[in-house]
């Protein structure tokens, strides 16, 4: 395999890390008007993923790099022409971070009440417009002769991408939810997989059509078998958690985001970006790709380093795998 269709695939998996493990904390955030009666509920659902949210925003770090120095004319296309999109996305992943550090450094409940909506926000903007951007790399945008976009902001928001972005961000309350019942005693282990079985469906039915419109207009055979697997891990998630096996639930929606993630990706390859006015002005694998060189490098960048991120953020979710109550934040209060 060539590199450089081999570093597509990287990135690939670079953004399904980012979407699975990104994907539970945006959905954590979402779900504080929904599970958090009082205070002390929402530090249980902050504390769940207190431990790792930092962490797990660094795949988002790595990927944007690794496009960066592998298909520079990607990422030059895609971060100048849909700019507004992600710096709304930044600074909504800024204002969580904030939030979740300055929530408790005063007793107030209308400082400790506007932090929760920043979290909240800080939440659904990236799960919604995440989804958003890579509909329209999906779907194609206007590009010149030099790969430069040439729409507008509100191009971007047309149908498929918009219910990319509604796909992207149920998904990710979903895969929120089920992780707060996975981490969680009590009451608000039982209200989470609740509201994850009444959102599971909504999220059936929403992305269900994603599929389909992206396997009829712009898929091929392989991304509509990917296609098929999301969507039968989607619906044996959502069975599980009718059982109760959360932490299957949990897997299976790692899954399902995983080959939704795929789906796109093969739905593109070998483009990286097509032109939807010229199909001559796209920008694919070979002509966005830095040289064989630089590659190799990366490769060899990768092997070492890879193992390395891996191993430290397993042992992370190893150390802290032990479910949260009421009753820990009460003690921890005292």
């Amino acid at each position: 395999m060539e590199l450089n269709i081999l570093w597509f695939w990287i990135i690939a998996a670079m953004f399904i890390g980012y979407f699975v493990l990104d994907g539970f904390d945006f959905g954590v955030g979402m779900s504080l008007p929904f599970l958090g009666k009082d205070d002390t509920d929402r530090r249980v659902l902050i504390n769940t993923i207190g431990p790792v949210w930092d962490l797990n925003e660094t795949w988002v770090i790595v990927a944007g790099a690794s496009l960066f120095a592998a298909f520079p004319e990607w990422y030059a296309t895609m971060f100048s022409g849909f700019y507004l999109a992600l710096l709304l996305i930044l600074l909504a992943l800024i204002a969580r971070g904030v939030s979740f550090e300055y929530r408790h450094q005063r007793p107030e409940l209308k400082w400790k009440k506007s932090f929760d909506a920043m979290i909240v926000v800080g939440s659904a903007v990236p799960a919604l417009l995440w989804g958003v951007a890579f509909g329209n790399v999906v779907r194609g945008v206007p590009l010149d002769a030099d790969f430069n976009y040439i729409g507008s902001f509100f191009d971007l928001l047309n149908p498929y991408a918009l219910l990319a972005g509604l796909t992207t961000m149920l998904l990710f309350f979903t895969h929120g939810v089920i992780f707060v019942s996975t981490k969680t005693e009590g009451d608000i282990r039982v209200r989470a997989r609740s509201l994850a079985i009444k959102s599971g469906l909504v999220t059936i039915v929403v992305a269900a059509s994603f599929l389909v419109w992206t396997t009829l207009a712009y898929g091929t055979l392989a991304s509509g078998i990917l296609a098929a697997v999301a969507a039968v891990t989607l619906i044996a998630g959502y069975l599980a958690n009718l059982r109760g096996n959360e932490r299957t639930a949990f897997g299976l929606m790692a899954v399902t985001i995983g080959f939704a993630v795929l789906t796109l990706f093969a739905s593109l390859f070998p483009d990286v970006m097509p032109a939807s006015n010229d199909v001559a002005n796209s920008l694919t694998i070979e002509n966005a790709s830095s040289t064989p060189y630089t590659l190799q490098v990366m490769s060899w960048t990768a092997l070492i380093a890879a193992p390395v991120i891996i191993g430290y953020q397993g042992w992370t979710y190893w150390v802290f795998r032990k479910r949260i109550s009421r009753s820990h934040i009460e003690a921890a209060a005292h």
